[in-house]
């Protein structure tokens, strides 16, 4: 069971001492099982990095530039140096980065040229407010893993992230039946056009230690991609104790 947390755009290197009670927890015994995956903002990756050490926890990053080559991109950050920095793990497609322009094709790209420095894929896929209303969820998801996992055949290295946009800051989270259905099709396409073995899906959009009740109920679930839930340890580490417990 994989607990992400995802920082955004929040934090300063005081916030790194927030997670010294998941470290805690993450040396209990009952948590052995899970793996728990820190993804702050660049400026605190090797920090954090080194904050983790000597724990299980991993660190990753928010998304990557297409080019895993040192060149001319002012701003950018590659997968060579968030592997160098020691991370495992980065996020990419997340809905936030696709609506600033990030298409399928360029998402392609990222994990490509992630996967060649060997790092741990968090694929972002969802749909929004208005293909849900009409009926194409399960074509928009489709399409965005047919796109952006093309010519793609190092599986083992991906995770994929069901994020509904239209979920994600609101508050407001699929109905259980929907997000159990939504969830098996993700995987049976994972399966049937790229061979997963044995596909681990995620979901992500609002979650909370009180809906986590709900959400934990649902067995297709593989974890949890949290947000602002995250980013207050005591948050975080509810969540893990009541999907465990």
């Amino acid at each position: 069971m994989y607990f992400i947390a995802n920082w955004k755009m929040y934090g300063n290197l005081s916030s790194i001492n927030t997670v010294k009670n998941v470290i805690k927890l993450s040396k209990n015994s009952l948590f052995k099982k899970i793996k728990i995956i820190y993804c702050p903002p660049y400026t605190l990756l090797r920090p954090l990095v080194k904050k983790l050490r000597n724990s299980k926890i991993q660190v990753g990053a928010q998304d990557c530039h297409t080019n895993n080559e040192f060149g001319a991109f002012t701003g950018s950050v590659n997968s060579k140096m968030i592997k160098s920095v020691g991370c495992k793990y980065v996020i990419i497609g997340h809905s936030e980065n696709r609506l600033r322009g990030d298409t399928n094709n360029k998402i392609n790209l990222k994990i490509k040229s992630s996967l060649k420095e060997n790092l741990n894929i968090i694929f972002c896929i969802g749909e929004k407010l208005k293909e849900k209303k009409n009926k194409k969820t399960n074509l928009v998801l489709n399409s965005q893993i047919i796109n952006g996992l093309k010519k793609i055949k190092n599986s083992k290295n991906i995770i994929v992230a069901y994020e509904p946009v239209w979920s994600i800051g609101t508050g407001v989270i699929p109905n259980s039946k929907d997000l159990d259905q939504n969830i098996k099709n993700i995987k049976k396409t994972l399966k049937k056009k790229f061979k997963f073995k044995n596909p681990k899906v995620l979901y992500g959009g609002s979650v909370n230690s009180k809906n986590i009740i709900e959400l934990r109920k649902i067995r297709s679930i593989d974890g949890f991609l949290i947000g602002g839930s995250s980013q207050k340890s005591k948050n975080f580490i509810d969540i893990i104790k009541k999907t465990i417990n």
